[in-house]
């Protein structure tokens, strides 16, 4: 039997790709391991699979000043002894990397141990993590046409974000049930990350009563971030995360507003939902999601509503566009390359797992 690891972690779009490829792998005959840090929320997420389980020390790489900048090196070279000791264990065949910190130690060790090893990018540009471990990648997968450039071309391919198999599996008429909606009116769904969004959640509160003449709204608002003076407001529900009904609530949307990470646009895309993105400002974050965002716009698969600008009313003009132009929006991504993610992948790791 092939074996393979998997490894990402540090956020929830550092490992759902990677389970995204559970079947599919163990379609191919893998023995599936997995290397993450020993409590990040990855754990969590890969222990609901039945996937044995290995967690490393990790330390974060930054580039500002941090009194944990001392400590951390020391964290990551104990984290790549302890990742070379598992894949001197563990053989594998290939080991697959999604991102995060803590992929460091266990791509560096692989390409020591002359374990092929496929990287997956999920932004324009590569995070610093991703950076260190290029120069030992074999294949390097990305979302965006944009990104090939900064890779090297020998090893560059486009590939698109792996996406879970349920969330083509929704029912529209068990997530208007779900929602207790009725099918006479679109539906607009708000996500805005599994934290929420602050300024998202007040700009969709601010103009509530406009948006629910014409449509009704599923607004998923983030951990603590429920307004309890809106419970009970018809055409409206609010939860602060969804997990085993997101499929139905996708199913059930006309629109999605979004904020602008990887693996939630690329989500989008595949579903064929009209969309409107708010990527996080360069002040909150790297930039990424700007660029993320930019991209899909100039693809033509969504509308872009940057966060300095967006206030009640731009919403509204914003969804009006949307909800008028929705077939053209829908006729773009239904054309985009990016829609075999899983069985492109699983091609690349099979060719380079021969080898």
């Amino acid at each position: 039997m092939k074996r393979i690891i998997l490894t990402g972690g540090g956020t929830a779009g550092h490992v759902t790709p990677n389970i995204a490829l559970l079947p599919e792998l163990k379609a191919h005959g893998y023995d599936i391991r997995y290397i993450g840090s020993y409590d990040g929320i990855e754990k969590k997420l890969i222990e609901e699979f039945d996937i044995p389980y290995y967690g490393i020390s990790s330390g974060k790489l930054r580039r500002y000043f941090d009194p944990k900048n001392f400590s951390d090196p020391f964290k990551v070279v104990k984290g790549y002894r302890q990742a070379a000791k598992l894949i001197k264990e563990l053989k594998p065949d290939v080991v697959f990397s999604k991102g995060g910190f803590v992929t460091v130690p266990v791509v560096l060790a692989a390409k020591r141990k002359k374990i092929p090893t496929i990287i997956h990018e999920s932004d324009m540009t590569p995070g610093l993590a991703n950076r260190i471990c290029i120069p030992c990648a074999t294949k390097v997968c990305a979302n965006f046409p944009e990104t090939l450039q900064s890779l090297p071309p020998e090893k560059a391919v486009l590939t698109g974000s792996p996406i879970r198999k349920e969330l083509f599996s929704g029912n529209k008429l068990a997530g208007l049930e779900f929602c207790g909606f009725t099918v006479n009116k679109p539906v607009i769904l708000v996500i805005g990350g599994s934290l929420g969004s602050v300024v998202v959640n007040d700009a969709v509160r601010s103009v509530l009563p406009v948006l629910l003449e014409k449509y009704q709204i599923i607004h998923l608002c983030g951990k603590d971030k429920l307004d309890h003076k809106l419970a009970g407001t018809p055409g409206y529900v609010q939860y602060e995360y969804i997990k085993k009904e997101l499929s139905d609530l996708m199913d059930a949307a006309d629109l999605v507003i979004s904020r602008a990470g990887a693996n939630a646009i690329c989500e989008i895309l595949a579903l064929r939902k009209p969309n409107i993105l708010i990527p996080l400002s360069a002040a909150a974050s790297r930039g990424d999601q700007i660029l993320n965002a930019a991209s899909f716009q100039k693809q033509g698969f969504s509308y872009v509503l940057p966060e300095e600008k967006l206030d009640g009313q731009s919403l509204l003009n914003a969804i009006e566009a949307v909800y008028q132009d929705k077939r053209n929006y829908i006729d773009k991504m239904t054309q985009s390359e990016l829609n075999n993610a899983i069985g492109t992948i699983v091609s690349l790791i099979e060719e380079v797992a021969k080898h």
